[in-house]
C-alpha cells in the first residue's frame, strides 16, 4: 500500500509540473534593435564664402552696345552707343597695375597702330577708380583710355563676375574678357576666361573679318 501511494503522490507531483509547464506563458523574443546610423556633421558655411551664395548664372553679352553712361580717363564721360561708327573693343581685367593685366595692356599699346588702321577704337575696364586708371594709363603710356566701373554696372551687364580662387581662398571676381562690336554697335565676338598671350593677336584676325 505505502509503495502505491508514493507511485500516485510521484505521478500527481508529475503531473503538476507538466500542467505548471503549460500554464506558464512563453516570452517573446524581441527583434534586434536595429543600429542608428551616425548623422552626419553639417557643413558650417561663412558668410561671404562662395558656398553661401548661389553663383551668379551666365549672362550673355548684350547684343549690341548698352545705353549705359560711363566714365573714363581724361575726364570723359559718354554712353556707349555714342562709340558707333566705328569698331569698338571693350576689354574687361581685373585690376591695375597687376602683372597680367599691364601684360594685356601694354600688348594693345604695341599694337595700337594696327587697331587704329582697322578704325577700331579700344577701351578696358576695371572696377578701379578714374584716379588709379589715370596713373596706371600714364605709368605705361597707354594711347588708349580705360573706363571706371566701380559699381560694376558695365560688368554685370557684360555678366563678367564670375567665381574665382586664389591660394585656396573663393570670391567673385572680374572674369577676363573681350568683347568686340562692329561700326554698327552689334556684337560680333565675345572672348570670356581670355589668356593674355596671343589675345591681342586673335583680335586683329577678328577685326579682319568684319
Amino acid at each position: 500500500m505505502a509503495k502505491t501511494r508514493k507511485r500516485k503522490k510521484a505521478k500527481s507531483g508529475a503531473t503538476k509540473k507538466k500542467s505548471r509547464a503549460k500554464r506558464a506563458p512563453k516570452r517573446a523574443t524581441r527583434p534586434a534593435a536595429r543600429r542608428k546610423k551616425p548623422a552626419k556633421p553639417k557643413s558650417i558655411k561663412k558668410p561671404g564664402s562662395i558656398a553661401a551664395k548661389k553663383s551668379p548664372a551666365k549672362t550673355p553679352a548684350p547684343a549690341t552696345l548698352p545705353d549705359i553712361e560711363v566714365v573714363a580717363t581724361g575726364g570723359q564721360r559718354f554712353r556707349l552707343p555714342d562709340l558707333r561708327g566705328r569698331n569698338v573693343i571693350l576689354y574687361f581685367y581685373p585690376r591695375d597695375d597687376t602683372p597680367g593685366c599691364t601684360q594685356e595692356g601694354c600688348d594693345v599699346r604695341d599694337n595700337f597702330a594696327d587697331f587704329t588702321m582697322r578704325d577700331t577704337v579700344v577701351f578696358g575696364v576695371s572696377r578701379d577708380p578714374v584716379d588709379s586708371h589715370e596713373r596706371f594709363k600714364l605709368k605705361y603710356s597707354f594711347p588708349f583710355d580705360l573706363i571706371s566701373d566701380p559699381d560694376e554696372r558695365l560688368c554685370r551687364a557684360f555678366g563678367v563676375m564670375q567665381p574665382k580662387s586664389l591660394y585656396g581662398r573663393r570670391y567673385i571676381g572680374v572674369e577676363r574678357s573681350t568683347f568686340v562690336y562692329d561700326r554698327e554697335g552689334k556684337l560680333r565676338r565675345e572672348l570670356r576666361g581670355v589668356k593674355v598671350p596671343g589675345h591681342v593677336a586673335e583680335l586683329l584676325m577678328e577685326l579682319d573679318r568684319l
